[in-house]
């Protein structure tokens, strides 16, 4: 039993390998090795910096062609993280506009620069910090985890979905409201850190080892 962080030079790699190394005794590697992505049970595709780096190195890496093939197949549970969420939907704003890997239907939006809460307060830009997760959809991942719990956020850029069927969170940042967790078929996606997030994200991590989609 193995599971796979990709490795295609984009993201907190160790970080996340570490917390899941805390909630599960199965073997997990950092890798980008063609063989042992096959041969693992369990995907995670994480994602730092900007979108258009990110899907570079995919491709740059030889990695692009296999991700779309195991999302095709379904046959794996496979996390999103931060901008491994993003990279799922079909087209991110960021860098002039990039294409991503169309997996679910959604657009990556950027924050308003000028945005303001309720109040008239600006907010800032990046999102970051804690912010509450409402959960849209009952799912496995969310098992033990209270409605409207506290998850760690650090992004400009979010997803908005036009199909309630892939939407499973949502934050309110500001007027915006995002989609911070999708997910379709095998595949599960958040925009925050469950390696940051403590007690909760640390469930989340423990549920998706758990889980037989």
């Amino acid at each position: 039993m193995t599971i796979a962080v990709i490795d295609y030079g984009m993201g907190n790699l160790h970080s996340v390998a570490k917390a899941l190394e805390h909630v599960t005794h199965e073997n997990v590697v950092i890798t980008r090795d063609a063989r042992r992505i096959h041969g693992a049970t369990r995907l995670v595709l994480p994602g730092q910096g900007a979108i258009r780096d990110c899907i570079g190195e995919l491709e740059r890496t030889e990695l692009r062609g296999m991700v779309d093939e195991l999302l095709a197949a379904q046959k794996k549970p496979l996390l999103g993280i931060c901008v491994g969420q993003q990279m799922l939907h079909k087209h991110s704003e960021e860098n002039g506009g990039v294409d991503c890997l169309g997996f679910m239907p959604g657009e990556v939006r950027r924050f308003p620069v000028d945005m303001t809460d309720e109040s008239g307060n600006r907010c800032k830009v990046p999102h970051m910090g804690w912010n509450l997760v409402h959960q849209h959809q009952k799912h496995p991942l969310w098992e033990g985890i209270d409605q409207n719990e506290h998850f760690y956020f650090v992004h400009s850029y979010y997803v908005e979905v036009d199909d309630d069927s892939v939407l499973f969170g949502a934050t309110d940042y500001g007027r915006v409201n995002a989609h911070v967790a999708t997910g379709r078929d095998a595949t599960f996606a958040v925009q925050f850190h469950p390696e940051k997030s403590s007690r909760a994200g640390l469930r989340l991590l423990e549920n998706f080892v758990q889980w037989m989609p």
